[in-house]
């Protein structure tokens, strides 16, 4: 079957989801080149950068362009003259699976293909995923769902029970957890006999701790649990710098998780080669109290036996998965 040279598929994006790739994909099959116009449009929409950034990831063979919705009650008429003029020319097919299509394409002089316009391969929407993504949680790529996962971050003082508890929640969730990646860091270090540290060092950790959870919220199912996070690593760097590092606490600031879990030192101190000693948890619990504090970020901290702070930190963590009121008023409406 002949391709067709130019095809154009026209959307919002937001977010982009299994339907959307079905459409760009029918069009990439289709044609020689493709190209997707991402539009601007005001109202409920995600920053439309990030959707046209996440079209680029899912489609790298296509040409992925930013344009401003200037044209408004679907005039197609409107929509085609300002479409030739992005494009230069009319493109040969258009590809879509609204109502929009045939008189889009009619206006520009070229073909439509209709892509399920019912929406059977696919019943998504971007409204949909929009009130609740995690109802639509399989027909998202790993992209869209990272930005969506519920974060959870485990912090304490040493030998307080954030790795035992970050891993028992993931389990529980079924789903994966970061571990603590100054912990490997400073294995490294003290092997190769490095004790000192340096403020960069700390940088570093931050920086590093928050691409390995980037990188697993990409899989997580729709909760992602980390052991520490530049949070914590900020009150480290005070415990062996004696001074904060506003490059540290930047980062902390610009990536709060959903959830801090604060674990209590009330439990018996593990001895361990990479530990300061039982001396100093005490102090470090309550600088985790007063910073969580002063920040304002939703926490909670956790005490008492293991299978009390699992439940404790289940209820917490369901309650973040609580149902959309608006979603939930429509299903009555459509049950009613």
């Amino acid at each position: 079957m002949e391709k067709f040279g130019l095809g154009l598929v026209v959307g919002k994006f937001s977010p982009p989801h299994r339907g959307h790739k079905h459409l760009i994909d029918t069009a990439l099959a289709a044609s020689k080149r493709v190209i997707v116009l991402v539009t601007d449009t005001p109202g409920p929409h995600l920053p439309v950068e990030l959707r046209a950034r996440w079209v680029r990831e899912i489609h790298p063979a296509a040409e992925v362009r930013v344009i401003a919705d200037i044209c408004k009650d679907n005039d197609s008429k409107a929509w085609g003259a300002y479409t030739v003029g992005l494009l230069g020319r009319a493109p040969d097919a258009v590809f879509s699976s609204e109502a929009y299509g045939p008189p889009y394409a009619a206006a520009m002089g070229c073909t439509h293909v209709a892509v399920d316009p019912p929406r059977h391969t696919f019943p998504v929407s971007g409204t949909l995923v929009r009130q609740d993504p995690f109802a639509q949680w399989n027909y998202l790529e790993p992209c869209v769902r990272a930005h969506f996962v519920k974060r959870v971050a485990l912090i304490g003082a040493e030998s307080s029970g954030t790795t035992t508890l970050a891993r028992a929640l993931a389990e529980r969730y079924r789903t994966v957890w970061a571990p603590e990646y100054g912990r490997f860091y400073a294995d490294g270090k003290y092997a190769s006999g490095r004790p000192e540290w340096s403020s960069d060092e700390f940088t570093h950790i931050a920086e590093q701790q928050l691409r390995l959870m980037d990188s697993l919220a990409r899989v997580a199912s729709r909760v992602l649990f980390t052991d520490t996070d530049p949070f914590a690593t900020a009150i480290w760097h005070e415990r062996y710098l004696g001074t904060p590092s506003p490059t540290v606490q930047a980062l902390a600031a610009a990536h709060r998780p959903h959830l801090y879990l604060l674990t209590g030192d009330e439990i018996p101190f593990e001895t361990d080669p990479l530990r300061d000693g039982e001396h100093l948890r005490h102090w470090m619990h309550g600088r985790f109290e007063e910073e969580l504090r002063s920040a304002g970020v939703p926490h909670a901290v956790l005490r008492g036996p293991h299978e009390k702070r699992i439940a404790e930190a289940t209820a917490l963590i369901d309650r973040l998965f609580s149902e959309n009121p608006a979603v939930a008023r429509q299903k009555e409406k459509i049950l009613n």
